[in-house]
């Protein structure tokens, strides 16, 4: 039995623990930290009272390398599981190279004062990991993450050659607020208000934000408008699926969404850069962060379904092939497992069973890896079996889900 280190204490860390808990067989020993250790008591209190586990807490400054590398030292973990904010990656990675001790996260690297997105900078770490001797997995959540997996599963065990990849991420859920977000509000307004951007014939292709939309029939959900963005697992599956000619990411958006966030965007409220008020400077978009609802209490309020899959359409045995590979999660079910809504459940999940396939020796390498550059089946076969069950359609070759 292995001792995780989990860094970070919002709705997606709740997740995470919980199923590290509900895997004691692997996880023998839990250690949760973040900057506000009352938040790592809640959280532990909860899962001593649902499973009888016990968790322990600490405090923690993910921003501080020094902070980082002695609570390692004195944790000693097997592995540190890190569901903090994106802009704190690189210091967590480099007390992981200081204290020889493998790595996880579940998104890539955010710069803090510009609205870019991308593993540059994380993929720059690797020669120092290797040379640790350690393991950094990159992106274990679900998008990035499950929607590697599943690529890899594709070219690896379905496919000769993948020719076309289109990631499609619905959330149908309903938190009955006017407007909120269902993860870090900062981090997902940054998302959805940046440019689109998307691969084809061996170049990026940039867009306005939001400016290519399609209306797509999600099994077990239903027809939604979906948009063109940019998401951070296009750069590394651009690298790691051979003959690759065009890859997209789709997600979806209801209207009342899409309104208050133009309104908030007009008015100056998103943007990253401080301004002066009052006397005092502030960021707008982490003031508005303040106002929103926090993501972490969205749980028992939240109904409805979320659909993330692929569809992938390439050759098998010289003859077209095309699939569609997806997983559907009800946030009400999520929430009476775990005590958090199905957006924070499909992203820690998978961080958990990427952790779990490292420390069991079934994932791993020294470096820096992203997660469709390990074989895709352990990590297929432990989704049916951790609660996230996926599903295979085959399409007919031009077939679509897409309607008028």
């Amino acid at each position: 039995m292995k001792t995780v280190l989990i860094i970070g204490a919002g709705g997606v860390s709740r997740v995470v623990t919980t199923k590290c808990a509900m895997n004691t067989q692997t996880f023998g020993r839990i250690v949760l930290a973040s900057r506000t250790k009352s938040k790592c008591d809640e959280i532990a209190a909860e899962i001593k009272e649902r499973l009888h586990v016990s968790i322990e807490t600490a405090s923690v400054d993910a921003d501080d390398v020094p902070q980082l590398v002695a609570l390692i030292q004195s944790v000693k973990p097997d592995l540190v599981l890190n569901v903090a904010l994106p802009y704190q990656d690189l210091t967590i990675m480099d007390a992981c190279v200081e204290t020889g001790v493998d790595y996880l996260d579940t998104a890539n690297y955010e710069h803090p004062d510009e609205a870019k997105f991308e593993y540059k900078l994380q993929w720059a770490k690797h020669d120092a990991f290797k040379a640790r001797g350690i393991m950094g997995l990159l992106g274990s959540g679900f998008d990035p993450g499950v929607t590697n997996v599943f690529c890899a599963y594709a070219q690896q065990y379905l496919f000769d050659e993948i020719h076309t990849i289109d990631i499609l991420d619905c959330n149908a859920g309903d938190h009955g607020y006017p407007f909120a977000t269902n993860f870090n509000p900062e981090i997902n307004l940054r998302e959805v208000s940046s440019k689109g951007r998307y691969w084809e014939a061996g170049k990026w292709i940039e867009t306005e934000p939001m400016a290519i939309k399609m209306v797509w029939d999600y099994p077990e959900v239903g027809p939604k408008d979906s948009y063109l963005l940019y998401h951070e697992e296009l750069e590394s599956l651009v690298q790691n699926i051979k003959g690759l000619k065009r890859i997209r990411f789709f997600m979806t958006f209801g209207q009342s969404y899409l309104t208050h966030m133009k309104c908030l965007e007009n008015i100056g409220m998103l943007g990253i850069k401080e301004v002066e008020h009052k006397g005092m400077k502030i960021v707008p978009i982490e003031f508005l962060k303040t106002l929103l609802p926090d993501p972490a209490s969205l749980g028992p309020r939240t109904v409805g379904m979320t659909n993330i899959g692929c569809v992938i359409e390439g050759l098998k045995d010289g003859k077209p092939k095309k699939v569609y590979i997806y997983n559907t999660c009800d946030h009400q079910a999520c929430y009476r497992e775990t005590g958090a809504q199905a957006v924070s459940y499909t992203t820690g999940v998978p961080a958990m069973i990427g952790a779990k396939l490292i420390l069991e020796g079934k994932w791993k390498g020294a470096g820096v890896f992203n997660m469709e550059q390990f074989d895709a089946k352990p990590f297929m076969d432990e989704l049916n079996a951790q609660g996230l069950p996926w599903k295979l359609i085959e399409m007919k070759p031009g077939e679509s889900y897409e309607v008028d």
